[in-house]
Order: C-alpha cells, then structure tokens, then sequence
C-alpha cells in the first residue's frame, strides 16, 4: 500500500521538477519497514516579461556591449548581457524605444535600424515581423523590430539607431510608462 502511494507521489514529484523519488521496502525481524527517498527538488522563479533584462550579468562572459543611437543622434552605450531582449533592455536604460504591444508582435513601436554588418548576424525576420515592419514609419532596409533582437555574444559592438517616429494607436500624445 505504501509503495503505491509512494509511486503516485513520484508522478507528482516528477512534474514539480524532481529528479528522483525512491521506494523501497526493506524486511527486518519486525516487519517490513518502508521508505521514501526524495532527492533534488528545487524550483525556479518564474519571471515576467523583460525582467530578465534587469539582472546584470553574472560573469564577464556573458557581457555584450552595445549601442543604441536616439532620435537626436546621441549615442548610449549599454552593457547588457547574452539573452537579453532589445527592447525590455531598452526600456531598463530609459531609452525612448516604447514597444506599445510589449513584445507581442502587434506593433511597430520598438523599430530600430541595425548599423553596419550586424544586420547579417542575425537571424532573419519571421513571417510576422516582416509585415509588421512593411508598415512602420521611415522603413528602411536595415529595419527590424526590437523586441525581436535577443542578445548573443557575436552581437558585441552592436549600434541600433532609432527612427525619427514610430506610430502608436494613440494619438494624444500619451506614452505609457514601462
């Protein structure tokens, strides 16, 4: 009996992220003694949207340096890290990249253009990001979406000029805070 509730506590264990649950049974002059061996667990915490952007890098190796150029040609230079999210990186440093509909793919608001060779480096755009950019203001052919753009360490140097504009659905001249 026990090692069938044993056995159904594993399944369950299993998709908490156990690594191993053991059962045995062992005879002894007394009777048969049961035991139940739970190794391993742990569980991570879940993170939200562009929350992984606002943790620095562990180690050095996983630093990328880049760019980004704003509307009045400033230049700001940011260490984030491999795996970050252009745009939720953006949005740690107060850069005016919006990203109205917060990666989702539904808007054009988090357009950059990607200077010199890093254009090749990355992967090519999806179907979506394609039309959606076809509709962003002052398109060019180094235009991409930022929340598409996920750091890796070959993206080190890396410059990403905001356009002049981007278009929202307001249209009052509200931006949303991040």
């Amino acid at each position: 009996m026990i090692c069938c509730l044993v056995s159904k506590a594993s399944n369950m264990f299993r998709l908490v992220g156990t690594s191993s649950l053991k059962c045995g049974t062992e005879t002894t002059g007394s009777g048969v003694l049961h035991k139940m061996i739970v190794r391993g667990l742990h569980t991570t915490q879940n993170l939200a949207h562009g929350e992984y952007e606002w943790k620095d890098p562990e180690t050095e190796d996983e630093v990328v340096n880049i760019t980004y150029i704003d509307k009045n040609g400033n230049k700001i230079p940011i260490r984030g890290k491999v795996g970050d999210n252009v745009l939720y990186l953006a949005h740690r440093y107060g850069i005016e990249m919006e990203g109205a509909c917060e990666a989702s793919l539904a808007c054009t608001t988090c357009h950059v253009y990607v200077l010199g060779d890093f254009l090749e480096k990355l992967p090519p755009p999806e179907e979506k990001e394609d039309d959606l950019l076809d509709m962003a203001p002052f398109l060019k052919e180094n235009s991409r979406l930022g929340c598409q753009i996920i750091l890796k360490k070959e993206y080190e140097g890396m410059e990403l000029q905001l356009p002049q504009a981007t278009r929202n659905f307001y249209v009052d001249g509200h931006k949303p805070s991040h």
